[in-house]
């Protein structure tokens, strides 16, 4: 941020140095108050357009160089790899598409500057050339976007095969609760009529529904690694985004509806933190905290990081704060952490206990 700052301030210098340039050649009495642009002008006017496009590239290539670092690890997810594949290939086309044509763009300007006693050639129409740069993009887009339905079909496709998890994610100003199927792995009939914050039902699950007594309600996502998860979605407000964005999930939770996403965790929680690209992040966030520490600023104890479930929709004013924990772990660390919550028939009837 510092660094963009900089650049910001030495580029605003610049600019007002220049215009005092200007307005001290308008004072003298002398200059030339020509209006029109002479050869001379139009040829300062190219070599600028060329430092423009080498600022313009030097800039891309410095961002990438420095902030990188910043942009989230490897995928987390069965289906992250072909995300992330699709991601690059789009990128790498991007690039070069806009490599081509601001290199043409700048190399035009400056070679057909205006010259005095040139006159202007051109074409009215030349189907040769419009071919070209229709068929190129048509061809090139439909194939992403064919591509890209593709790709997201296969990660919509939820579905019973593999046996798998079953967790309700509830959204609600601003807070995240998950829902687990329990020793049955089937959710209990809920709506939103039926919350009762005196009984402690604040999902509003349906009491006689039999399905409902062995659902665990909690506050923290645990996962297990390997294990396809089928996650449905409800929200009791305004519009959310659950957004998990270390398994390239997100899908929006909507009032009055189910939606639903599935996902396969492939590393657990201890496994990801020694990632390189991890432990990068929490040395240099760590260091910051420490230096916040030293001067006894708040929020300012050592960071572990851990996978997030956030909100991706601006759905208050505390919407920065709508975040969930979620622990990726083996088979039997989720057994054992499964069976030391309580069930929806034991919270409301604790003499089940």
């Amino acid at each position: 941020m510092t660094t963009v700052l900089t650049l910001a301030v030495l580029a605003l210098v610049a600019i007002a140095i220049w215009q005092m340039t200007k307005i001290f050649e308008l004072s003298q009495l002398k200059a030339e108050r020509a209006q029109i642009a002479n050869d001379n002008d139009n040829r300062k006017n190219g070599y600028m357009l060329f430092a423009f496009m080498v600022f313009t590239y030097l800039i891309t290539i410095f961002c990438f160089w420095k902030y990188t670092k910043f942009l989230l690890p490897e995928a987390s997810s069965a289906h992250g790899e072909e995300y992330d594949f699709l991601m690059l290939v789009s990128f790498i086309i991007i690039f070069i598409v806009q490599f081509i044509t601001q290199f043409l763009l700048h190399y035009f300007g400056y070679k057909y500057r205006g010259k005095k006693g040139n006159k202007a050639l051109f074409y009215a129409d030349n189907d040769r050339l419009e071919l070209i740069w229709t068929i190129i993009p048509v061809i090139v887009l439909a194939g992403l976007i064919l591509w890209g339905l593709y790709t997201w079909t296969n990660i919509m496709e939820v579905n019973d095969e593999d046996d798998p998890l079953i967790v309700e994610l509830y959204a609600q100003q601003f807070q995240w609760t998950a829902r687990y199927g329990g020793t049955d792995n089937v959710l209990g009939e809920a709506n939103v009529r039926m919350i009762d914050i005196d009984k402690a039902n604040v999902l509003g699950l349906d009491e006689s529904d039999s399905y409902s007594a062995d659902d665990v309600i909690v506050r923290e996502l645990h996962l297990p690694v390997g294990r396809k998860v089928n996650f449905y979605m409800r929200s009791q407000d305004v519009l959310h985004s659950a957004y998990m964005p270390h398994f390239r999930a997100q899908m929006n939770c909507v009032p009055g509806m189910t939606t639903e996403f599935s996902f396969t965790p492939t590393k657990t929680t201890a496994e990801f933190r020694k990632e390189p690209d991890v432990i990068d992040k929490v040395v240099r966030t760590n260091k910051i905290r420490a230096e916040r520490a030293a001067k006894g600023e708040e929020n300012s104890e050592p960071w572990e990081y851990d996978y997030i479930l956030l909100c991706n929709k601006i759905c208050g004013k505390s919407h920065y704060n709508m975040q969930m924990k979620i622990i990726v772990e083996t088979q039997e660390e989720y057994d054992a952490w499964m069976k030391e919550q309580k069930t929806f028939s034991q919270t409301m009837n604790p003499a089940e206990q």
